[in-house]
């Protein structure tokens, strides 16, 4: 994505995990800080010298400037940053960036080909647009805590914000959708010179939180429109699909085993010691396994009763069946898979304390993703940006003096 310019006004995770994505694989980013403590995210979690650790990777290979946008001289700014760039992400809620005179139509009409994404947690539109919207919020609308969990308990939670990192993709997908059709509709816009160079169509790329969430529901809605299903939580099983489950081992480890299609069940039945469950006719097909779901759940447990977590994961892949231990980050550094495919970076903070990062994914074979630098310091880029607006030395001290960056 080298010469690719994106424009990031948002905080914590759905805006700028979509930019983060952008900036790995190459893509100039320049994020706008609010000057007197930056995103929330800096100081959220466990903390060095009182920065997030999680900021080195949200924010790896952005520029990070300070304007106030409170202040028409702030927003001045970045309106000519939004206008030089050929992509801006932003998740406030509906309304922000017209207060800011950042609007999509405000910016449209002086550049045609601007592509904008905005995140939110209900959309651009209807009767809950106004509303806050976390991604919390969106899993729970969306549908995927009414599934989590046990059938006997209260809904769970996913350990990570789920919602904002899902809405997130889809708009950086959105991004690039946008981006390759105002290629093939004629090319971009000059902002710094305010030609045209060419008659591309940018276009908003509107991401509900809450529909990037229902739009991982799978087969929610025909189930129930056509048959009146409503899919509840299962635990850790897979409903209607057999067998798929979580199960224990005799050292009290965690196993998931998913002998769900028609020969891999047969395979998993000869390898715990159940020819007559691999035989038996009724069990051929996944129809006719549902009905059966707890007894053969029973009898991969007892299989796993009398099983370490080594000699069952050995006997498993012998006998090509999927299965996994389930990871904690202690297991993901030490595993050999994970450290053959590189999925781990070395890097330092600047006072030479190391620190690994989660390496890009996905893996492009010509143009791969990487790490440049680290999350950057509040306001680190402001010169630099500032003097390519074409702001002097002096300029830049009588913004600074006015506190608006």
């Amino acid at each position: 994505m080298t010469g690719v310019k994106v424009l990031e006004l948002g905080t914590l995770i759905a805006g700028p995990f979509c930019s983060r994505m952008l900036a790995e694989f190459g893509a100039d980013v320049i994020k706008i800080e609010s000057p007197g403590g930056g995103d929330p995210i800096r100081q959220w979690r466990v903390l060095k010298d009182g920065t997030s650790l999680w900021w080195s990777v949200q924010a790896r290979n952005k520029k990070s400037i300070t304007l106030n946008m409170k202040d028409p001289g702030g927003q001045e700014i970045a309106k000519r940053l939004a206008l030089d760039a050929d992509i801006i992400i932003e998740n406030y809620r509906p309304g922000v960036m017209e207060k800011w005179n950042l609007g999509y139509e405000i910016l449209r009409a002086e550049n045609p080909a601007t592509i904008m994404v905005r995140l939110s947690g209900y959309g651009q539109t209807g009767p809950m647009k106004d509303l806050p919207g976390f991604g919390a919020i969106a899993e729970s609308m969306g549908g995927m805590r009414y599934v989590s969990g046990h059938p006997d308990r209260p809904p769970v939670r996913i350990g990570i914000s789920i919602g904002d990192s899902v809405a997130a993709l889809h708009g950086a997908l959105g991004a690039m959708m946008a981006l390759r059709h105002r290629d093939a509709t004629g090319g971009r816009w000059n902002g710094k010179t305010g030609e045209q160079c060419s008659a591309g169509q940018g276009q908003m790329v509107d991401v509900a939180l809450y529909e990037a969430v229902f739009n991982m529901m799978e087969s929610l809605v025909p189930e129930y429109d056509h048959a009146g299903v409503v899919r509840e939580r299962t635990g850790g099983a897979l409903p209607g699909i057999v067998p798929s489950n979580t199960y224990t081992t005799q050292d009290g480890q965690n196993i998931v085993i998913a002998g769900n299609g028609d020969a891999i069940f047969k395979r998993l039945m000869q390898a715990i010691g159940r020819g007559d469950m691999a035989d038996d006719p009724q069990l051929a097909r996944n129809d006719g396994r549902v009905p059966r779901t707890a007894e053969i759940d029973g009898a991969i447990q007892a299989w796993c009763d009398t099983q370490t977590i080594d000699d069952a994961l050995a006997a498993l892949q012998q006998a090509d069946v999927p299965v996994g231990k389930i990871y904690s980050v202690r297991d993901m550094m030490n595993d050999p898979q994970f450290v053959a495919r590189g999925m781990f970076e070395q890097h330092a903070f600047a006072d030479g304390t190391p620190i690994k990062l989660p390496a890009i994914t996905p893996k492009l074979s010509e143009t791969p993703g990487e790490t440049k630098w680290l999350g950057p310091a509040l306001g680190e880029h402001n010169d630099e940006v500032l003097r390519a607006l074409g702001y002097d030395d002096a300029h830049i001290a009588q913004l600074r003096a006015e506190k608006i960056i």
